[in-house]
């Protein structure tokens, strides 16, 4: 079976200081033989939309993949202040070192309605940004709810908290919280892998050197790319050791092909959005109660890491 794909992303692989999951992630689709990627959108996020824009469109081309149609999608959340992206002094001429190209006419949440309720049952949308376009899709067209195959989102975290006052909720939940709540109020058939599970499959140095001695135009630039991010996470936190970088983004794609890799529990989730103090924070009731809630989602509670690592590797070496 062909699993077709929308990529909602906040891609900003090849932006000096952001991070990285997200190109790898979209790398995934494309080389997953059982997955056939047909849109790429945009979202404000890791990056400001524009840029995020442009860097979809060379890593897909740099993938040889061009003929993937990328839309450009919210430039900010529905209802919060504009995020200070953390890059933004360090990406501020990242488009102008890359190759002009055009994305293609339209807004992202009218390309997701359109594709979705066209071939309804059909497309999965993997949202690994935070999830502005998806909220704006469902309430431009509801029956996305119904048409959509399912919804997989990176995001959230259900078993842990953050532990970071000033980011209280998983940064794409804690970026548009009342996005968040809208997608999980819909009705649609959801996955969120959170934190819980996120954090624990990390890519590593000798893994980075490997890709880069492969010699292949997509691996030896994401092995750079690895390496300058578990550079940026040393200096950007010097009292914590980082050696490695999470793969938070490649597990929401590589699950659309392989959903054992992570154990599934319904949950009733619920997002904050009226306090700052827990802004996006999200609250799962894994009805163990004697009379739970109707569950909305599915959450990932445990990974297996290795399986993952070895499959995410065995894809990305080959580009």
């Amino acid at each position: 079976m062909v699993h077709r794909l929308i990529l909602d992303t906040d891609v900003a692989m090849g932006a000096p200081g952001s991070d990285i999951d997200d190109g790898f992630a979209m790398a995934l689709t494309v080389d997953v033989t059982d997955q056939q990627l047909e849109l790429v959108t945009t979202v404000n996020g890791n990056i400001d939309v524009d840029t995020s824009t442009a860097l979809a469109l060379h890593l897909l081309d740099r993938l040889g993949r061009p003929d993937i149609p990328v839309v450009r999608g919210a430039a900010r959340p529905l209802r919060r202040p504009l995020h200070d992206h953390p890059a933004r002094d360090r990406v501020a001429d990242v488009r102008e070192h890359l190759t002009p190209l055009k994305p293609a006419p339209g807004r992202a949440a009218t390309a997701i309605v359109d594709l979705v309720c066209a071939n309804p049952g059909e497309i999965t949308i993997v949202a690994i940004g935070p999830l502005t376009n998806v909220a704006l899709a469902l309430a431009l067209e509801p029956d996305v709810a119904t048409a959509v195959k399912e919804i997989i989102i990176m995001g959230g975290a259900f078993l842990r908290t953050t532990s970071m006052l000033a980011m209280p909720g998983e940064f794409n939940i804690w970026i548009d919280p009342e996005a968040a709540a809208i997608v999980l109020n819909s009705g649609a058939p959801l996955r969120f892998l959170g934190l819980d599970v996120t954090l624990q499959v990390e890519l590593n140095r000798a893994d980075a050197d490997r890709l880069t001695a492969t010699g292949r135009p997509f691996a030896s630039y994401a092995g750079q790319c690895a390496h300058a991010w578990i550079d940026y996470l040393r200096e950007a936190y010097p009292g914590r050791e980082f050696c490695t970088a999470p793969m938070h983004d490649p597990l929401a794609v590589a699950v659309v092909s392989k959903p054992g890799l992570v154990t599934w529990r319904p949950a009733r989730v619920e997002v904050e959005i009226c306090s700052d103090i827990t802004r996006g924070v999200t609250v799962a009731d894994l009805l163990t109660s004697r009379n739970p809630p109707e569950p909305n989602c599915m959450v990932a509670t445990e990974v297996d890491s290795v399986a993952f690592i070895e499959f995410f590797l065995n894809h990305v070496y080959s580009l």
